[in-house]
């Protein structure tokens, strides 16, 4: 049977270890690496403090305070931000403190208005992607890197158009987003941003009638947005010409590369213009991603790191996980809905494995008197969409879903998500539970964790272990090694040596040998 664990003592656990690495942070700012003290008064830290938790509500709460030589703190979280790459340190580059910093119209500011300051990744990214620099960007989800990236892409199509006078708006920009979820939750933002400044914007993607998206494109349009996927159908059909297009953009690349798409990412991007100005966003850093880059931008990119570039979780998110019995779930995620879900109004995600299993949880909630909609592949692209809209909306604020919406949700005030089935990568883990605890807020993750998954347990334990969560005893009994990652052409470059293994034993030669 499952461990039982008290989620209160947890929290409160949590929130020391939290306060012992705050502590532990103050310390090692006083001396940076120039060698030069940085100290303020309990007074301006405090005031400071109170602006952030007043603007934590619409924004993450983050208020920039200084930059030296890249690092920038976070007063609420203390977190930094590394910036690397060629003249990454000259002066024109430093993080905005606001966004009308940025010198930009306020028509295409318009967007930021919700907002009461940049983001770290937004502050940091915009002097560079204004000024046309190749650029890379490492950061959380929930971190703004959509406008991170979209609102320097309406200044570079404003621009062209200025300068270039066509008639007809074409192609400038392209966003490539591994999943329709994402693809979507783009171009809701590029849309809404663009509105104010007359920049067109159409998604494409797979799954749904390619008519309308082809009306779209004849239309003209300045931005698209697209899974890889449907983007290369349309172009070997003649309909979309990325000639023009000058500002590249691969959204969540590392995932992009983990379903496949590589080939098909290397084709569309062959259609663009030569010249183009690259971007990457991810979330993690892997070699796969870092080779992409090389390949595709200039020698030395600038490199922005919010947090860490190693696979890290948000810090706003408690995590519990439960070791237990795989027959166990079902009454133990009756119980936590009872707990997490009892008024039946706030906003829960439940994650499973597998399209069949999405199904089973959904029928069984319901025949326990739950209302649950559910997203996962095996529905069409309109329903969905529906039960999205159902979930986002709060008519229907429990959903279960696949790994298809792990990365496509960008809903503000999701509390609680449960992870009713491990999933196949610590990666995942990591971007699943990041659907809660956005923009700053508080979020909860109760992860089940089964005998089964046991050779993903170190990985899952250095995950808490980074954000100060609680890691269960009953984890750690499988052990915390780290299984080497396969290439997923050649498998592996490896071989595990058994503890039974022989000695080796030493060879020497004599001079006729």
């Amino acid at each position: 049977m499952g461990q039982s664990l008290d989620p209160a003592a947890m929290e409160n656990q949590g929130e020391k270890k939290r306060k012992k690495r705050k502590k532990k942070s103050k310390k090692s700012e006083e001396t940076l690496s120039n060698g030069h003290a940085v100290a303020e008064s309990e007074k301006k830290k405090k005031k400071k403090r109170k602006i952030g938790e007043e603007n934590g509500a619409e924004n993450d709460g983050a208020e920039i305070k200084t930059k030296t030589k890249g690092l920038i703190e976070d007063d609420a979280l203390w977190k930094g931000v590394s910036v690397s790459g060629k003249n990454s340190e000259d002066s024109r580059y430093s993080a905005l403190q606001a966004f009308s910093d940025s010198g930009l119209p306020e028509n295409v500011l318009v967007c930021c208005k919700k907002f009461s300051k940049p983001s770290p990744i937004q502050a940091n990214a915009w002097p560079f992607l204004l000024d046309g620099r190749d650029f890379v960007g490492i950061a959380a989800t929930g971190s703004g890197k959509t406008l991170g990236f979209g609102v320097p892409a309406l200044m570079h199509i404003l621009n062209k158009k200025k300068a270039e006078k066509l008639k007809k708006a074409v192609p400038r920009c392209l966003v490539l987003s591994p999943t329709r979820e994402l693809a979507q939750q783009i171009a809701d933002v590029l849309l809404d941003a663009g509105n104010s400044c007359g920049v067109k914007s159409v998604c494409v993607y797979g799954g749904t009638s390619k008519g309308p998206q082809i009306s779209s494109l004849k239309s003209g349009v300045d931005i698209v947005i697209a899974t890889p996927g449907r983007l290369k159908d349309l172009i070997e059909m003649g309909v979309c010409d990325l000639k023009n297009v000058s500002f590249a953009v691969l959204d969540e690349a590392d995932r992009m590369l983990d379903m496949g798409f590589e080939p098909e990412v290397r084709a569309i991007l062959s259609q663009t213009n030569s010249c183009r100005q690259m971007v990457m966003f991810s979330a993690t850093w892997p070699s796969a991603v870092h080779q992409l880059a090389q390949e595709f931008m200039d020698p030395d990119p600038v490199k922005v790191v919010v947090g860490s570039e190693d696979l890290a979780a948000n810090h706003d998110v408690m995590q519990i996980v439960e070791v237990l019995d795989e027959q166990a779930r079902d009454q133990r995620l009756f119980s936590l809905l009872e707990k997490y879900h009892s008024s039946k109004s706030n906003r829960v995600l439940v994650f499973v494995l597998y399209k069949k299993e999405a199904a089973r949880v959904e029928t069984m909630l319901q025949r326990r008197g739950w209302k649950a909609v559910s997203v996962h592949g095996d529905k069409a692209q309109n329903a969905r969409t529906e039960a999205l809209s159902l979930f986002k909306n709060g008519k229907c604020p429990l959903m279960i879903a696949t790994d298809v919406a792990s990365r496509g949700l960008d809903i503000p005030d999701v509390e609680v998500v449960i992870n009713y089935s491990y999933p196949l990568t610590t990666e995942d883990y990591v971007h699943r539970i990041g659907r809660t605890g956005r923009a700053g807020k508080k979020g909860v993750a109760h992860t089940f964790f089964t005998r089964e998954n046991r050779g993903l347990a170190g990985e899952l334990v250095n995950v808490l272990r980074e954000a100060g969560q609680i890691v269960p005893e009953s984890l750690t009994k499988f052990g915390t090694h780290v299984k080497k990652k396969e290439s997923k052409l050649y498998g592996a470059h490896f071989r595990e040596i058994g503890m039974d293994a022989p000695k080796s034993t030493k060879i020497t030669f004599d001079d006729s040998d």
